[in-house]
């Protein structure tokens, strides 16, 4: 009898064993997926603020090109101008 309770003492402990394990894979699951939802938001948020970027861009050098352009221009006739 001592043989059996050995055995049975030894496959419960490997089932309490595999139920803890069990456990730790499924909390380390919720982090990772936690992790990847994290990521996800971030990653969202950075495409957005680029976004914002380029069209900000784009509404300044619509102003600032001409502006640039204008005032190259008028350097060149004065320099043919007065040179």
């Amino acid at each position: 009898m001592t043989n059996d309770d050995a055995v049975i003492s030894l496959l419960t402990e490997i089932r309490d064993n595999q139920r803890q394990s069990l456990q730790r894979q499924e909390e380390h699951l919720a982090i990772a997926k936690e992790q990847v939802e994290r990521t996800r938001i971030q990653m969202e948020t950075s495409i957005r603020l680029q976004q914002q970027a380029v069209s900000r861009f784009q509404k300044v050098s619509r102003i600032a090109v001409p502006g640039i352009i204008v005032c190259v221009l008028m350097i060149l006739y004065l320099l043919l101008r007065y040179f």
